[in-house]
């Protein structure tokens, strides 16, 4: 996937997602009524850490772009359902679409939050209208009028009844970033731009096959103390 080659490989990626989504509703992963939550997450691509750089007062390289993924996280399991790579730093919203046109094809949730970034009716709408998602909780973004009430339905509804407590279950598309990149590490090894996306791609599905791997040690283990009982 690294190789030069051009990547033509996007039905491939998908079927590998599926596959794992797949595995993962067999073993019991995927809850009945799945939740959602959509983020974004940056790579780094030199060897030199944000922390040298910034002390070494190289302010050019501060502005430099970096690959960045979108994904959609299942909460009840980690798994990732999409992966949308552009570059960053950029607007977050614009990826919000394709990654849930991606995701819905792995998982009908049921549920989904994401972060102020991606406030827009249009998502909203996306999401209710065209996936059948029951419910989407996206804080209003209040940086141009903080105080005015939206005129569009789903805005106002995100204004007059917005669940606190369950917008807090955003934090766990956090936790998975936390995980992959302790795991695996936040810098990527590919040079150029292409093989820097095919390279994100591979980490998601890895991401994801670590965790079916837990899974079937778990029941591997639990089949060897019923065997031994």
């Amino acid at each position: 996937m690294l190789r030069r080659t051009a990547f033509a490989k996007k039905n491939s990626f998908d079927d590998l997602l599926a596959a794992v989504f797949k595995r993962a509703q067999a073993g019991g992963l995927i809850e009945e009524s799945p939740r959602a939550a959509v983020d974004a997450t940056g790579f780094e691509t030199s060897h030199a850490s944000a922390y040298y750089v910034g002390r070494a007062g190289y302010e050019p390289f501060m502005r430099r772009r970096w690959p960045k993924l979108t994904t959609v996280c299942d909460i009840g399991s980690y798994l990732l359902a999409a992966a949308v790579v552009t570059q960053g730093p950029s607007n977050d919203s614009p990826q919000f679409a394709p990654a849930m046109l991606d995701a819905a094809q792995h998982v009908a949730f049921d549920r989904v939050t994401a972060d102020a970034a991606y406030d827009g009716e249009h998502n909203h709408r996306l999401c209710r209208e065209e996936l059948g998602i029951r419910s989407t909780i996206i804080p209003l973004n209040r940086r141009a009028h903080p105080n005015a009430i939206p005129q569009t339905h789903y805005r106002r509804q995100m204004k007059t009844r917005f669940f606190k407590r369950l917008y807090g279950q955003r934090w766990h598309i956090e936790s998975a970033f936390s995980q992959t990149k302790r795991v695996l590490g936040d810098r990527l090894r590919a040079r150029n731009q292409p093989a820097q996306y095919r390279e994100v791609h591979l980490r998601v599905l890895t991401h994801n096959t670590m965790i079916l791997w837990c899974l079937n040690a778990k029941g591997f283990q639990q089949s060897i103390r019923g065997s031994k009982r």
